[in-house]
Order: structure tokens, then C-alpha cells, then sequence
């Protein structure tokens, strides 16, 4: 067989410090190389020894297959890095030839002198190794004592890394004429010195996944020219102790073998180990679902014994039913006890519709002629139980409209309502019998029975029998008791009640105290606006006439008018009550105080006077603060009389004022009118002072949240002022409180607060 090494490779170079080989000069090829190439014969003329016909070296004869010079296949493979070629032991290589040269002459051994030379290769193993560990301590003195040279410009290292000695040292050259004098690249040394160690895996299944992967503890370390000479010794040491550990190791190849065993072995326990817990978390489910099952079957065998007790109750009923003696009684008792003992079937199966479709026909016997407005409390507690049948605890088991209960009552009690001959005016009855029977009625059969029978008879009996001047019971009387049952429903009724009192009001007299009785009870049921509309249409101008009758006389003074305007002070709105007194009386009652005291009267009857009227005011009256301050006015009168002081005669500069606004009044609305057009009339005060405002550029709207009096505040630019339209009269905000004003006033006031101010 024959043998490839690399023996010749050699040839022709040197091996340096460090293990590394360095070429002198590029090997001559021979003559037949230069000829035949890769098929050349390595002998040649030239190399011929003089043993006879020029034969080849002995190194490239062939060898017997069992030579002592084989390469010794007991040893474990090993591998050499391509980096680094290591250098041969001379004596290794003698010995290697001697071994060759012998060779020839060997024959098949037999089985013991294979073991003498699996013996014979182990101890020269142990033999190299020993010398190459020898070798190494060697080679690290030489280098100690003379590997560190320093230059005499600055000590730089130019002999770092041996084998520059071999070259022209041109890396340390140029590292050095850039600045370099040791350490790690970078300005502030920063790059790293020690190159990046490797990680030698212990288990040789250790694969991405495998979990028993574990780093070597002390990792070879690669040599390399930065290296100081004693790590290079310390790693070569740590690796000639591993090499040894591994090469005396007794058969390494049963050892792995063992181990890739165990390992398997383990795998497959902690295979079985995770089957047998699957197949236990599988049982207890099982057992888990098996219990599940006999619960639901014993469920079901209970659900099962009780339909077939139910079914035997319900034919039962049904022969009763058929012969003719079932009663509501025993079909009440019967149902109750089947909704006791069986609540959860008595849903499931519907057995209140059943109840239902036995329990009609016996109702509506029991039912029959019943009038609800003479005999409300009829089959009352009867209704209750059956409720509680066919409805249960839980009434959103069915909708309102088809539940059991429901078509029930639909059946039986709705239409004895329904066909009821009811009164409208005597509500008592038909209110009673909705009274005991609101917890009994359904909501859909009590909004039923409103629809369908009250609110009909009641629009009926508004709307085409109720005369207010020929009624002797007030319409509220029997209307207002709806009010919480209908609410909203009656709004269609109150613009018919409001105009047949409106044309009943227009023959009525202030003396005719009937009037606020009709009236007075619908002021909180009427909107505001609706109130307010009625009474200042048919109200007010009757009042107003009853105060221009009225006289004021200390001497003979008769009350009766004013009573009758008073008797109206809560349901007249506040601001035209108020105005009213202020024109129509207080005008004649300090006319009348003013020249009385001008006549030396007795003080003592004055007072009593003065207390007299106002005590007949009312208290909401006395509250306003316009009323006040006109009996403030007369109590001035008085002061100055006993004083001894002239009584100024009341109203002398309002009167001057009222008339100079009256006369503006007039021309600005007829000039406003001539500018609208002539299609318009007759304007309002408010509109009057808008179009004002609108010439000056001013604007005019009311200030929300904010009156006087009951009037609504407007702001007429920086100026605010409240406007009375029932006399005409516009009051403006000062200092001194509420003045009336004329408009060029109001404008005059709102250019004055707006001018600067002077120093």
C-alpha cells in the first residue's frame, strides 16, 4: 500500500521559533518534473546512490503492509490545524527511517506481535512526549533571554513576532513608523491584545438544542506574536497536560461509546417519564369526565322520573277536564304543587301555558256579569294566585304582551271594563277598581284600558257635553284625578278647556267669585305661557276695571272692589298685579293722602288708615319692591306732615316725565311705521326701542338669567333697562336705582360711559 506524507514538503527552508516554517528559496523542479509533471518518476540519474540501476529512495519505495514503519492505527484521529504546521522531532525522523529500511524484511506477525507493537507504539508516544515538553521548556528559556530588544530612539519592539528574523521585518517597520511601541491598537491603547478564545465543547453531541452543553473551563489559548512569552509557555504546558490526561485515558473509544449509551438511555427515561405523566393527567381527566357523566345521567334520570310524574298529572287533568268536574280550585292546587316540587321543569315544558289553557274557560264562567264598578273586589284574591301560577317570581320570563298572564286577564277582565257604561264625570268608581287591581293589571292591558275607555269618555265629555256656564261641578273635579295616570295624554283636552273658559270669561263680572275657583286649580297644570295668555285676555282688563271703580274715601271707604281684585293676587302673574295697583290705585290713594294731610288731620286716624290698607295687601305683594316703595311714598307724606314740613303732592315729576315719553313714544312710532312701511300700523314699544337701537348702532337684546319685578332685563348697548309695555314705560339702571327714562336718555347714558374720563 502505498503511504502520502509530507515528507518532501520540507525541502528547502527552515523551521523557526514558535513552530512556524519559513521557505529560503523556491525548490528547483527536476528534469523530468519540468517534462512529465504529476507523472514523472521521482528518480532520476541524478539521484542515484550507486546500489545498482539508479533505483529510488527508500522513503518512496513500497512497503509491506505490516511494516514496522506503518503508521500506528491504534492511536485516536487527530487533526491538524491548517495554520500551523508543527515541525518534526529529528530523532523521530531517524528512527522513522530506520524503521523503513527494515521494513522490507518483515513478515505477517502473529496475534502476539500485535501486541508487542500496540506496546511498542504506546511507549513511544509517552517517549515523544516527554521530549517535546522537554523541547518546549527549552525553547521558552531561549526566548526569555533573548527575545526583548529595544531600539536606542524611543524602545520599540522590532522583534516581536520570532520569525521576523527570517524576513526584511517590514510589518514591524511600518507599525513603528506609525507610532506603535506595544500594547493595543487605538490612541488611548484600547484595542484588545489577547485575541478572542475559543469555546471547546466537552460532549461531542452537544447541538443547538442539547441540553447538556457546557464550556470549557480553561479555553486553549491560540497563539499569537502579542502573546508574552509566559502565556505561550502556560498554554503550551496546559495543552501537553490535556494531551497526556487524554492519551492515558484506557480505552477512550469504550468511554465515548459508554457515554453516548448513557445518554441515550437517558433520553429514553425522560421520554417514558413524560408518557407516563401524559397518561396520568389522560386518566385523571377521564376519571374527571367519568364522574361529569354520572352526575349528568343521575341529572337526567331525576329530570326523566319527573316529566313522566308531570305527565301523569296532566292527563289526569285532562280526565277531569273531559268529564266535566275539574274545578278552578283543584286546577289551582294541582299546578301549584307541580311548580313546587318541579320549578325547573315547570319552565322548561311551558306548564303555564297549559295551566293557562285549562284555567280560561273556568275563569270566564267565574267572571260572567261581573260589573268592576259596583264590585271591584271580585275574583281579586282568586287572580293573585293565578298570577303567581302562570307568572312566577321572574315576570321577564315572556314579554308583556304574550305572556300567559297576560292573555289571561285580556280575556276575562278587560273586556267586563270594555263594555262598562262609565260616567266620566263620577270618576270615583272607575278609579277605585284601577286602584285594588294595579298590582293585578299587566301593563299592557292598564294602557289598554286607558287608550280604549277613559281617555275616549273623557274627550267626549269635554269636548261635546261640558258647558262652563251651565256646569254646577267644576271641570277639574273630575279631570285633574287622571292627571297622574294619563299625564301627556290630556294635552289634547287642554286647548278645548281653555277656549270654552275663555268664552265662558266673557260675560263674567270681578264680583262673580266662581271664577277663580274654575280658574285658580288649572294654573299649575297649564305651561306658563298658556296661563299667562288666558287670565291678561279675559282677567286683567275686568280687574283693571274694577280699580278705575273703585274710590278711595277715608270718610266712607267701601272695600268691595278692591277685594275682588285682591282675592285674585296668587294667580295674576306678579308683574301685571303690580302694575295694575301702581296706575290704577296707588295713583288715587296718594292723591287722596296728600290732600288729607294737607288739612290738619288727626295723625293717629292716619296711621290706622295707612296700616288699614296695607294690611289687606297680600304677603307676595307686600314682598315687591315697587309696591314698597309706593306705600313708602305716602309714608314720606306723612313724615313730612308731622314734621311741620310742605307735603310735596305726589307724582308732579313723574307725571312731567310719563307725558314727555308718552309724546316720544307716539312720533317714534310713527316714524318707525312710516320706515317699515305702510303695510305696518302700529309697532310695539320693545320693537320701537329695537329700531332705535339699530340707528345709533347699538345693540339691543335681553341679559339672560336677569329681571326685575318679573320683567325681563335688556341691554340697550352699555346700558341695562327693563321695559313695561302694559303702561308704556321704559326704567333704565342708575345709581340711584330703576328711573324712568326716555329713549335719547338711554342713549345719552350709554355715550357717558362710554366718553373718557377726565383728570
Amino acid at each position: 500500500m502505498k503511504r502520502f506524507d509530507m515528507e518532501n514538503d520540507y525541502d528547502g527552508g527552515e523551521w523557526i521559533g514558535g513552530g512556524e516554517f519559513c521557505y529560503q528559496k523556491k525548490r528547483k523542479a527536476k528534469d523530468d518534473h519540468a517534462t512529465y509533471g504529476i507523472w514523472a518518476d521521482d528518480c532520476s540519474s541524478n539521484d542515484s546512490d550507486g546500489s545498482g540501476g539508479g533505483g529510488c529512495s527508500s522513503k518512496r519505495r513500497k512497503k509491506g503492509f505490516l511494516s514496522s514503519s506503518s503508521k500506528d492505527y491504534t492511536k485516536p484521529v487527530s487533526f491538524v490545524s491548517a495554520s500551523r504546521i508543527v515541525a518534526p522531532n529529528q530523532e523521530q525522523l531517524k528512527e522513522q527511517d530506520d524503521n523503513e529500511k527494515a521494513a522490507d524484511h518483515v513478515l505477517l506477525p502473529t496475534t502476539a506481535f500485535w501486541w508487542k507493537v500496540i506496546e511498542e507504539g504506546v511507549q513511544r508516544r509517552r517517549r515523544a512526549k516527554q521530549k517535546q515538553k522537554a523541547n518546549l521548556v527549552n525553547k521558552s528559556n531561549k526566548v526569555q533571554s533573548g527575545s526583548k530588544k529595544e531600539s536606542s530612539g524611543g524602545g520599540v519592539r522590532y522583534d516581536v513576532g520570532a520569525f521576523e528574523k527570517h524576513t526584511k521585518g517590514i510589518g514591524g517597520k511600518i507599525l513603528a513608523q506609525m507610532g506603535y511601541e506595544g500594547g493595543g491598537l487605538g490612541v488611548n491603547e484600547q484595542g484588545i491584545v489577547t485575541p478572542i478564545q475559543p469555546e471547546l465543547r466537552t460532549n461531542p453531541m452537544g447541538g443547538i438544542g442539547f441540553n447538556d452543553r457546557k464550556q470549557a473551563k480553561n479555553p486553549v489559548l491560540k497563539e499569537n506574536w502579542t502573546n508574552t512569552e509566559e502565556e505561550l509557555l502556560a498554554s503550551k504546558e496546559e495543552k501537553a497536560e490535556e494531551k497526556a490526561k487524554d492519551d492515558d485515558k484506557p480505552m477512550p473509544e469504550l468511554q465515548y461509546n459508554i457515554k453516548l449509551i448513557l445518554d441515550l438511555a437517558q433520553f429514553d427515561i425522560e421520554k417514558i417519564d413524560r408518557d407516563l405523566r401524559m397518561e396520568m393527567e389522560k386518566v385523571a381527566s377521564l376519571q374527571l369526565e367519568k364522574e361529569m357523566l354520572q352526575m349528568d345521567a343521575g341529572r337526567q334520570k331525576k329530570q326523566l322520573d319527573s316529566m313522566e310524574e308531570i305527565i301523569a298529572q296532566v292527563e289526569r287533568i285532562e280526565e277531569e277536564n273531559a268529564m266535566a268536574i275539574l274545578t278552578i280550585e283543584s286546577l289551582s292546587d294541582v299546578f301549584t304543587d307541580l311548580q313546587t316540587r318541579y320549578k325547573d321543569e315547570y319552565k322548561l315544558c311551558n306548564l303555564s301555558w297549559i295551566a293557562c289553557s285549562y284555567a280560561l274557560p273556568l275563569l270566564i264562567r267565574v267572571f260572567q256579569g261581573w260589573n268592576p264598578l259596583q264590585n271591584a273586589v271580585h275574583g281579586l284574591q282568586l287572580m293573585a294566585s293565578w298570577k303567581n301560577l302562570l307568572q312566577g317570581d321572574d315576570p321577564f320570563d315572556y314579554s308583556d304582551d304574550v305572556s300567559p298572564y297576560t292573555q289571561l286577564v285580556m280575556e276575562v277582565v278587560f273586556p267586563a271594563v270594555n263594555t262598562n257604561t262609565w260616567n266620566p264625570r263620577d270618576p270615583e268608581p272607575m278609579l277605585q277598581f284601577l286602584e285594588l287591581w294595579e298590582s293585578l293589571l299587566p301593563s299592557s292591558v292598564l294602557r289598554r284600558i286607558l287608550d280604549n275607555v277613559i281617555v275616549p269618555k273623557l274627550s267626549y265629555a269635554v269636548e261635546e257635553t261640558w258647558d262652563p256656564q251651565r256646569e254646577t261641578v267644576p271641570i277639574h273635579v273630575w279631570v285633574h284625578p287622571w292627571i297622574p295616570l294619563l299625564g301627556q295624554k290630556l294635552e289634547s283636552l287642554y286647548d278645548t278647556i281653555r277656549f270654552k273658559l275663555g268664552e265662558g270669561l266673557r260675560v263674567w263680572h270681578p264680583s262673580d267669585a266662581s271664577a277663580y275657583a274654575i280658574l285658580s286649580p288649572w294654573k299649575t297644570v297649564f305651561d306658563p305661557d298658556s296661563w299667562e295668555r288666558l287670565i291678561v285676555q279675559f282677567i286683567v282688563p275686568r280687574l283693571v276695571e274694577a280699580l278705575q271703580s273703585c274710590q278711595v274715601n277715608p270718610a266712607d271707604q267701601k272695600l268691595d272692589e278692591f277685594r275682588w281684585v285682591m282675592s285674585w293676587a296668587t294667580a295674576i302673574p306678579s308683574r301685571y298685579m303690580v302694575t295694575m295697583l301702581e296706575v290704577e290705585f296707588f295713583s288715587k290713594w296718594q292723591q287722596v293722602l296728600y290732600h288729607w294731610l294737607r288739612s290738619i288731620p288727626d295723625f293717629e286716624e292716619v296711621t290706622q288708615w295707612y296700616l288699614g290698607w296695607k294690611g289687606i295687601f297680600a304677603a307676595e305683594l307686600l314682598a315687591n319692591d315697587r309696591i314698597r316703595y309706593q306705600f313708602d311714598i305716602g309714608l314720606n307724606m306723612m313724615n313730612q306732615a308731622v314734621e311741620g314740613v310742605e307735603v310735596a303732592q305726589p307724582g308732579e315729576r313723574e307725571n312731567i316725565r310719563v307725558t314727555e315719553q308718552s309724546r316720544q313714544f307716539e312720533a317714534q312710532q310713527k316714524s318707525a311705521a312710516a320706515r317699515m312701511g305702510s303695510g305696518v300700523a302700529e309697532m310695539s314699544l320693545k320693537e320701537i326701542i329695537e329700531v332705535y337701537a339699530q340707528q345709533h348702532e347699538l345693540l339691543f337684546q335681553p341679559m339672560p338669567g336677569r329681571s326685575h319685578n318679573g320683567l325681563q332685563i335688556y341691554g340697550f348697548g352699555n346700558v341695562s333697562m327693563y321695559v313695561d309695555s302694559l303702561n308704556q314705560r321704559v326704567f333704565a339702571k342708575t345709581e340711584a336705582g330703576w328711573s324712568l327714562v326716555s329713549l335719547d336718555q338711554l342713549l345719552e347714558m350709554h355715550h357717558r360711559k362710554f366718553a373718557p374720563k377726565r383728570r
